[in-house]
């Protein structure tokens, strides 16, 4: 299934995230000017890419059609997402926020019943209330357990601070980050390609940015030289070309609650590569024992997800062509 290969392609740049804001908080820097910076950076170069595919007309022609929408679903798919996350590092290592951030894996799946799919018969058009995919959210349950067993590794050593200020957030955050996305899926209907859309989320989101880079220059005074770079580099490995990549990956399977959960569990490999990269950047230790196991645990819910996601596929291409033949 070439969506979770996107998705898990995603995740690896997703995970520079984690990486990189704890290390802007261990060298002093606010978590306030990580996170607007991000996007302040991300803008221009999402400006230049829909630009040059020609396509910048059409995206301010719908965001002026539905302005409040996309202020509204932008302020919470981005804006609520990525500022719990920034905080939440100044509280928590690289590892804890990436596990806790796992959460969404289930949130995804419970935000179905938010939604409604649009179904034809005979007498016209009517809307029918998505249901919990049963064997998606136990796959991601699942999933999350091998998180938690990555988590007993260190947990022992914080605080109960610690882990509220740095857990709370990214749970907030973990149910925002899905909700923003779909919901904004289903404002486009399809209109706008995945430039186009996170292009608009992020223009209508850096009002919120400007102010809260405001509140970060009275409280802290301007950014170091060092933030600017790790910042410059999260904005384009995580804001640019994970976020882009995810939401492809999300687009292309919308209309499947089932698949977009899969699509979704695939960002568990941001914790293997977290991981990685903490050992290689910052000198953490290597997982060992429940660790270990809780690695094998997420792979084997990603396999059973890709598993399960083409043999529905499968299933539906048969019933599909049996039903020409009948017809033919």
């Amino acid at each position: 299934m070439i969506e979770l290969f996107i998705g898990i392609l995603a995740s690896m740049f997703f995970a520079v995230t984690f990486i990189l804001n704890r290390s802007m908080d261990l060298a002093g820097g606010s978590w306030m000017w990580s996170s607007s910076l991000r996007f302040l950076f991300m803008l221009p170069f999402l400006l230049l890419i829909v630009l040059f595919r020609n396509n910048l007309k059409q995206v301010i022609y719908e965001m002026l059609k539905q302005p409040f929408q996309w202020l509204g679903w932008s302020f919470i798919g981005f804006v609520l997402f990525y500022a719990p996350l920034t905080y939440a590092a100044s509280y928590g290592p690289g590892w804890l926020v990436a596990g806790t951030w796992q959460i969404t894996i289930v949130a995804g799946t419970l935000l179905a019943l938010l939604f409604s799919n649009t179904n034809l018969e005979q007498s016209g058009q009517f809307k029918v209330r998505n249901k919990v995919q049963v064997r998606a959210l136990c796959i991601s349950l699942l999933i999350l357990l091998g998180v938690i067993l990555i988590q007993q590794q260190k947990s022992s050593s914080l605080t109960f601070h610690d882990l509220t200020a740095g857990v709370l957030p990214v749970v907030f955050a973990a149910f925002a980050y899905p909700l923003g996305n779909r919901k904004m899926m289903e404002v486009c209907g399809g209109r706008l390609d995945t430039f186009q859309r996170v292009f608009g989320m992020t223009l209508a989101s850096i009002p919120f940015w400007l102010v809260i880079s405001i509140f970060g220059f009275i409280k802290v005074g301007s950014p170091s030289s060092e933030q600017l770079l790790q910042s410059f580099i999260v904005a384009v490995c995580s804001g640019v070309i994970a976020t882009t990549l995810f939401f492809i990956a999300t687009d292309k399977v919308r209309d499947d609650q089932g698949k977009l959960a899969a699509v979704e569990a695939t960002q568990s490999m941001q914790v293997l590569f977290v991981i990685i990269g903490e050992v290689l950047l910052l000198s953490t230790p290597l997982p060992s024992g429940l660790a270990l196991l809780g690695l094998f645990i997420i792979i084997l819910g990603l396999i059973l997800h890709s598993y399960f996601s083409k043999k529905v596929t499968t299933k539906k291409i048969k019933i599909q062509w049996q039903e020409r033949k009948n017809h033919g």
